[in-house]
């Protein structure tokens, strides 16, 4: 596990996505070749093509014209092509023959960005070791440039609308502009008014800049283009401007768009990638299996008193996708730095939609108290803006124990989603018994377990007459047998609950007398929860 992960054709495509390239034909492991540079086809030029190439095919478009360039490939990771790529059965039985796989490109991509793309993927370390220096952020420097063409202040941002970069001169803008740097994200007032102006609409359809009139709104006009890679939006440059731009500055804000899309995706490829590697060594300490010990050793995580924290996004089903995974990634950020910031050797990473993390802990005695103030601080600063929960494992001792307090973590985290709760902290050690009881609820789901006895009898009783003795019974359980209590919480009067009692007695047959049967019948209704 020293060695960097290498650049396969598999992990490029997962880092740059469907949206540019895609697989038009392959056979066997071919995406798990390696990739050692990029190189643009030329058939004029003699074939020279070192083995592991990826060949930018340009021109070639017909399927006798990509079989005869997988022949001179020869030892190549891959070829491109621009979609829609002409694959028959010649082109696989070649692929099958030569080994070379053909990669389809959209059109919309220009094969300038797709090579600096992929070259830059292979020559920014974007598999470096968590802990490397990351790429410099060049979007600030960008929004600086097109703030001089354009003679106008300048914000790039993302698809929600927060801010990624800007230029200098915002004192010059209004209000709202001036409300958007601060926060790094557009207010949530003005975008409700883009968005009923169907401006996001009119924008993201276009692939011109657009001018939008805010003098009503007492606010200076925008111009946006869309940023955009083929079919994708990744994001818009908004400039604050007074007048409608003139045609060499439409044209240098579309150009400006085009280069952005590249530093974006350069910058997305980098941090998924590393982000990605967090992830993977991550899981494998949470394993504590044999590999624990490297993977925590190239995470620089401590390897003794560890306590794991799982933490999940409560009440989220947006069905912008994209946005989802957004807000998660975030959140994880905003987690790993806090944990970052109070101890050196914790780490955090998002593994599927749970952020967990490795927090080591010293003080001796309190290590689960102190995990739980750690956690209910983080939800704290985090506040509205992230809506979470956390689980708190116990603490483990080495990082063979690191399996049990991640199995502790996400059961403490579970049983916080059954009480449908938001902003909650659970330690496993206090829900270990809601926790037990979704164990024995999902045994009895698995093995197609049902009711029995008396309860089993009052559910169809209620089930064939309409009544309500269940929720008689639970609400007497519920309230000790206190009976003015229990008549109170289902809003009937004392005498009226009596009656009910006598009867449920008299249909299923339950001793209320009898402790063991009340202890059966309470143990049924959490398991089966009806």
């Amino acid at each position: 596990m020293s060695e960097r992960p290498r650049a396969s054709v598999r992990r490029i495509l997962e880092d740059l996505g469907s949206t540019v390239l895609d697989v038009a034909a392959s056979a066997g492991d071919l995406l798990d070749a390696e990739v050692t540079g990029v190189h643009i086809y030329d058939p004029l030029d003699e074939p020279h093509l070192p083995a592991g190439s990826i060949v930018l095919a340009v021109g070639v478009d017909r399927a006798e014209q990509i079989c005869a360039l997988l022949d001179a490939a020869g030892p190549a990771a891959g070829v491109v092509v621009k979609q829609p790529v002409d694959v028959d059965g010649r082109v696989h039985a070649k692929v099958r023959e030569t080994g070379v796989t053909v990669l389809g490109l959209t059109r919309a991509a220009s094969w300038a960005q797709v090579a600096a793309l992929l070259r830059a993927l292979l020559a920014e370390g974007d598999l470096a070791e968590p802990g490397e220096g990351a790429p410099p952020d060049d979007l600030f420097a960008l929004a600086n440039a097109v703030c001089a063409l354009l003679d106008a202040p300048v914000t790039i941002e993302d698809r929600s609308s927060r801010v990624l970069a800007y230029s200098g001169r915002q004192d010059e803008a209004d209000a709202g502009r001036i409300a958007t740097v601060l926060g790094r994200q557009v207010p949530e007032r003005y975008r409700r008014m883009l968005e009923e102006r169907g401006v996001f609409r009119q924008l993201y359809q276009s692939r011109e800049p657009i001018h939008i009139e805010l003098e009503e709104y007492d606010g200076i006009n925008r111009a946006a283009v869309a940023v955009r890679s083929g079919d994708e939006i990744l994001g818009s440059i908004w400039a604050a401007v007074r007048e409608p731009l003139s045609g060499p500055r439409r044209q240098a804000l579309a150009d400006a768009a085009k280069i952005v899309a590249l530093q974006m995706l350069r910058q997305r490829a980098g941090a998924d990638t590393r982000r990605r590697l967090r992830a993977d060594l991550l899981s494998t300490v949470l394993a504590g299996g044999g590999d624990a010990a490297e993977a925590a050793g190239r995470l620089g995580v401590a390897s003794e008193r560890l306590c794991v924290l799982a933490a999940q996004l409560s009440g989220r089903s947006d069905p912008d996708a994209a946005r989802l995974e957004s807000d998660r990634q975030r959140f994880c950020d905003a987690l790993a730095l806090h944990v970052g910031a109070i101890h050196p050797k914790a780490a955090a990473a998002l593994v599927g939609s749970v952020a967990y993390a490795v927090l080591p802990m010293h003080a001796a005695g309190d290590e689960e108290a102190r995990a739980v103030r750690v956690a209910e601080s983080f939800l704290a600063r985090v506040g509205p803006r992230h809506a979470a929960n956390i689980g708190v494992g116990r603490m483990a001792r080495n990082l063979a124990e690191v399996a049990m307090s991640r199995a502790d973590a996400d059961r403490a985290l579970r049983v916080l989603r059954a009480r449908d709760a938001s902003g909650a902290v659970a330690c496993y050690t206090g829900v270990h018994f809601e926790s037990l009881l979704l164990q024995l609820s999902d045994l009895a789901q698995a093995e197609e377990q049902t009711p029995t006895g008396p309860y089993e009898r009052l559910l169809a009783y209620d089930a064939e007459h309409g009544s309500e003795l269940v929720s008689t019974l639970r609400a007497y359980l519920d309230a000790f047998g206190d009976v003015n209590a229990a008549s109170a919480r289902v809003h009937v009067h004392p005498n009226t609950f009596r009656y009910r009692l006598k009867r449920l007695v008299r249909i299923s047959g339950l001793d209320l007398a009898d402790p063991e049967a009340r202890l059966a019948v309470m143990l049924q209704m959490r398991i089966f929860g009806r």
